[in-house]
């Protein structure tokens, strides 16, 4: 059974930066592609960062150039990093395997972002 606990999420005012951190057992963690998913105050969640387990990166065109994303394979750990923050990034983000496979069933709990204008 995979695990995923989320953290590091706040409140912060726009142009803000946040760090989340995401922890995975359960699970060979280095063989699979990860990612940060977004889920907006009544819509759907969707994915705005990935991590292939060689470490390229891809981004959605909305977060592309503010956010980060990496990954600590002997942690079993996986961070975002999230700088010049908008009040359209508020939500609560969860991490999950990402790419061909598609993602786990089980979800962590999430973790909060609200950007204040």
């Amino acid at each position: 059974q995979v695990q995923l606990v989320e953290s590091g999420g706040g409140l912060v005012q726009a142009g803000g930066s946040l760090r989340l951190s995401c922890a995975a057992s359960g699970t060979i963690f280095r063989i699979n592609s990860m990612g940060w998913y977004h889920q907006a105050p009544g819509k759907q969640r969707e994915l705005v960062a990935a991590i292939t387990s060689g470490e390229r990166t891809s981004y959605t065109g909305s977060v592309k150039g503010r956010f980060t994303i990496s990954r600590d394979n002997a942690k079993n750990s996986m961070y975002l990093q999230m700088n010049s923050l908008k009040p359209e990034d508020t939500g609560v983000y969860y991490c999950n395997r990402a790419g061909g496979l598609g993602y786990w069933d089980s979800w962590g709990q999430g973790t909060q972002v609200t950007v204040s204008s």
